[in-house]
């Protein structure tokens, strides 16, 4: 990889699940480097001090810290804010100052299909995209497909009452676990990645939620079945469970979408990331199941 103890990299979301992924990777990768954690709460990650992470309080939503937190930066990872209905803002505020600061490298953590996808999640990906490529930064897209995590909570559930619900029919879902996209990441800041390159990652082998019960079957014993109801009824379940009215309209929204294949795709790129296999949908759920 193309970097000399004198490169300095950033990764914003530091304490965030994805975020210490990525800082890991890039203290084993490229231990000459200096690698830099971005985050609202520097006692928030302290493990990752002990690693040999330099720690830097940076708020997305505050463009002084964000100047500060940058400064002297050569590369920056852009974990995507959590913050539904916020990101685009935050997005901006980092993008415009990594400019400031002379960054010469972003890496942005975007979704799978963003511009054709029908995901409500879309279009704040799409708009930073944007923002990104018109900033005159040197950038690579990471568009990343679905992380296998994301159904933790029904993979416990369904190993406890044998049955779990969704409406995403036979939909194709080409996850990959967090890991595997934070490798990605952490090697495309590397020099993996060429500037300048949108790249579309998802695991090598897609699956259904049906698929899903059989393996969280394989590894309880016991039977596990899949119900799948339509999105209206789907989203009438998840308010009937406790969810707030939109945030069950958004979930099951997505398992729609997940029908027209917004989550499904092939998993060579992020092989070619990695330098490996992603991590198979049996191991993950094993995983979860365990702890």
């Amino acid at each position: 990889m193309n970097v000399s103890p004198k490169t300095t990299i950033a990764v914003t979301g530091a304490s965030g699940q994805l975020g210490r992924l990525i800082l890991k990777d890039l203290r084993k990768a490229a231990p000459e480097a200096e690698v830099i954690g971005l985050l609202r709460d520097p006692g928030k990650a302290l493990d990752l001090a002990a690693l040999g992470v330099v720690l830097r309080k940076a708020d997305y939503e505050d463009p002084a810290s964000l100047n500060e937190a940058l400064r002297g930066v050569d590369r920056l990872v852009l974990v995507s804010s959590n913050e539904i209905g916020k990101r685009f803002a935050q997005h901006r505020n980092v993008i415009e100052a990594a400019k400031a600061a002379g960054v010469r490298l972003v890496v942005y953590t975007s979704l799978l299909h963003a511009p054709d996808s029908g995901l409500s999640l879309a279009p704040e990906h799409v708009q930073t995209e944007e923002a990104l490529k018109a900033s005159g930064l040197s950038y690579v897209i990471l568009r990343n497909g679905w992380y296998t995590e994301n159904y933790s909570d029904a993979i416990r559930q369904a190993s406890q009452t044998g049955e779990f619900a969704g409406a995403a029919g036979e939909g194709r879902i080409a996850s990959a676990a967090r890991a595997d996209y934070a490798l990605a990441a952490a090697q495309a800041v590397l020099g993996a990645a060429k500037p300048g390159e949108t790249l579309e990652l998802a695991g090598d082998r897609a699956w259904t939620l049906g698929d899903l019960a059989v393996e969280i079957a394989r590894f309880t014993g016991g039977p596990v079945v899949y119900k799948n109801l339509s999105v209206p009824k789907y989203a009438a379940l998840l308010k009937a469970f406790g969810l707030p009215e939109a945030v069950a309209d958004m979930l099951a929204g997505w398992e729609g979408e997940i029908v027209k294949g917004a989550l499904d795709g092939q998993g060579e790129t992020l092989r070619r990331l990695t330098g490996r296999p992603s991590t198979p949908l049996s191991e993950t759920v094993a995983q979860l199941l365990k702890a």
